[in-house]
């Protein structure tokens, strides 16, 4: 069947269906990545958005459930250049196409994604829609996309009751994880290390969690502006007044630059992919990292007096690490656990467990 992608900017694309055939509108932003498709699709970060794989290859070792990085997928639609039939690999348990029909994922293929991966990258993250439809007017369909906004994600994404998951070796810690939109593997990285992890929902007051006799505490990835949590910036800033090691990441280092007094500012096309350089400031090192943010701390905003910056992205120099003052806090842009160096930042896993352990952890 025949799809046609539209942009906000009035460009029309040609494809061919793949998943879903709903007709589907959606923030379109590109990801850079060769490989990690069901990752990047299971991210609850990519809630309320269409995904432009700029790779030309993908599907090529199919799906399986080891790699969710949630319970479901979270993207609204997916655009490749060519879609493999069938998956190739050892553990593949189906193939691509079926897994987005499967979730009702709307997706093209037979797009040149690099051309638009360079219209996205020049003209800046726009809306977009998929349709199906074999006639349709692209002014009443712009009046659509242009109205779209992403909003209400974190909402959507976080889950409803808390949830405790068990420390894998003898060392005991006990850390609250707030779920703005948490990966599966951020989990791990804390059950691997010794922590016993409750994770809540992002509504949930501070006063419940700094009474749950915590170790520390660590905030989520997670979807959308950060400007619009309004309630859950309060709650953080609760935690961050709090004498509790305190330990953030994406959406979360968004939040708590917030909650302090910082500002924050939608960027032209963003970060997302598992190739961005970082410098760690502190020890003159940089690291490969997975991103997968459009939002940014503004350099300017961040007050001297409550946290220098600790780490930068190498290519155009904005905030990728902020270390707070306050002690035993620290924040981080990129994502530690996603494993693209492989383990190249995970270290700062063990950082906040050694905060922890200072602090008089491991009762």
């Amino acid at each position: 069947m025949k799809a046609k992608l539209i942009l906000a900017n009035g460009m029309v694309f040609h494809g061919k269906s793949i998943g879903s055939t709903a007709e589907r509108v959606c923030e379109m932003v590109f990801n850079t990545s060769m490989t990690g498709y069901q990752e990047i699709l299971t991210d609850p970060s990519y809630a309320g958005q269409g995904i432009v794989m700029s790779y030309p290859l993908i599907g090529n070792y199919g799906v399986n459930h080891e790699d969710n990085e949630s319970a479901r997928p979270w993207a609204e639609a997916f655009i490749v250049r060519h879609l493999t039939v069938r998956g190739s690999n050892f553990r593949c348990e189906g193939g691509l196409n079926e897994y987005l029909k499967q979730h009702d994922i709307t997706g093209i293929e037979d797009v040149d994604t690099r051309a638009l991966t360079r219209i996205l990258r020049s003209e800046g993250t726009m809306n977009g829609m998929i349709t199906c439809a074999e006639h349709f007017s692209v002014e009443e369909c712009l009046e659509k996309i242009r109205a779209y906004r992403v909003e209400g994600t974190v909402e959507k994404v976080t889950r409803k009751e808390p949830q405790v998951y068990p420390a894998l070796t003898a060392q005991q810690l006990r850390v609250a994880l707030m779920d703005y939109g948490v990966k599966e593997n951020m989990i791990r990285c804390l059950q691997k290390r010794g922590c016993q992890v409750t994770v809540y929902p992002a509504h949930t007051p501070a006063e419940t969690v700094l009474s749950g006799g915590f170790d520390g505490v660590m905030l989520s990835n997670g979807p959308g502006d950060p400007a619009d949590n309004v309630e859950i910036i309060a709650e953080v800033k609760k935690l961050y007044e709090s004498d509790l090691p305190l330990f953030a990441v994406c959406l979360g280092h968004q939040l708590l630059a917030l909650a302090t007094g910082a500002q924050t500012r939608k960027m032209r096309f963003g970060h997302r992919g598992g190739n961005h350089p970082v410098k760690d400031l502190e020890h003159g090192r940089a690291y490969i990292t997975s991103q997968n943010h459009g939002y940014v701390v503004t350099r300017e905003s961040v007050k001297p007096e409550v946290a220098e910056i600790s780490h930068v992205n190498v290519n155009e120099g904005s905030v990728e690490g902020l270390k707070y003052k306050r002690p035993n806090c620290f924040t981080v842009q990129f994502h530690p656990e996603a494993s693209p160096g492989p383990m190249d930042t995970e270290y700062l896993f063990d950082n906040f467990v050694d905060m922890m352990n200072k602090k008089g952890g491991a009762r």
